[in-house]
């Protein structure tokens, strides 16, 4: 059995074998990228939990929203070449928007050097804040996206805990944690004989706050009591 984290480790494993039972810790869309037949029904060698949830990006824009009242345009910092995982992102962050009277200005970053130029279109357009959609080419440059972030003292909302605590300003995602113990239980029933094919793919059902008060300091951000009240992890 092989236990992998991410999509992209999943999607290169499910062209190196057909055979050897798959658990994937935190994947993409399992079915847009075509891991599995269906969550319901997988279909093949491949099973475990997606770190996806629809209802996560329309929240993230509504923690924003709460922080900054007057929020009218916020940017999306995404990568659109294909395959990649924001796209799905884009697309419900902007339902979100629309319910929300948010207007959205789109910052697709397909190179390195594209980031701090997306970051000066923001600033240039008096864009109130940004989200950092979800995917390896945002991950691989976050912390040239935290950076920045400081620097131009734009409140901006992470997909991943772990990029508030080196720095960025807050972030709404899956808990990793319950995940990896979730993983835990489809490794044990597929040693006990269960097939991948037979166990649905779980979406996340917990979910985690995470807010810097050091990098709010920096850029002279005050959390409304009622959302700080909400975090399940304040830095300090």
């Amino acid at each position: 059995m092989i236990v992998t984290y991410g999509t992209v480790g999943a999607v290169a494993l499910k062209q190196a074998t057909t055979t050897i039972p798959i658990v994937t810790v935190s994947s993409g869309d399992p079915v847009g990228r075509g891991l599995v037949a269906s969550l319901a029904r997988p279909g093949g060698n491949i099973t475990g939990l997606s770190g996806v949830n629809r209802d996560l990006s329309g929240k993230r824009l509504e923690l924003l929203k709460e922080v900054i009242p007057k929020l009218g345009r916020v940017a999306l910092l995404w990568n659109g070449s294909g395959g990649e995982p924001s796209s799905d992102n884009f697309k419900d962050t902007e339902v979100a928007a629309h319910a929300l009277g948010v207007q959205i200005q789109s910052l697709d970053v397909r190179s390195a050097e594209a980031v701090e130029s997306a970051f000066k279109s923001a600033t240039d357009r008096k864009t109130q804040g940004l989200i950092m959609l979800p995917s390896p080419f945002t991950t691989a440059h976050a912390t040239r996206i935290v950076a920045l972030a400081i620097q131009n003292r734009l409140p901006t909302m992470f997909s991943q805990g772990v990029l508030v605590e080196s720095g960025g300003l807050m972030s709404y995602s899956a808990n990793l944690a319950d995940l990896a113990r979730r993983a835990a239980v489809y490794v044990d029933k597929i040693l006990k004989g269960a097939k991948p094919a037979d166990l649905p793919v779980e979406q996340p059902i917990k979910f985690e706050f995470v807010i810097n008060l050091k990098t709010a300091k920096q850029i002279d951000l005050t959390f409304p009591p009622n959302v700080l009240a909400r975090a399940d992890k304040v830095i300090k």
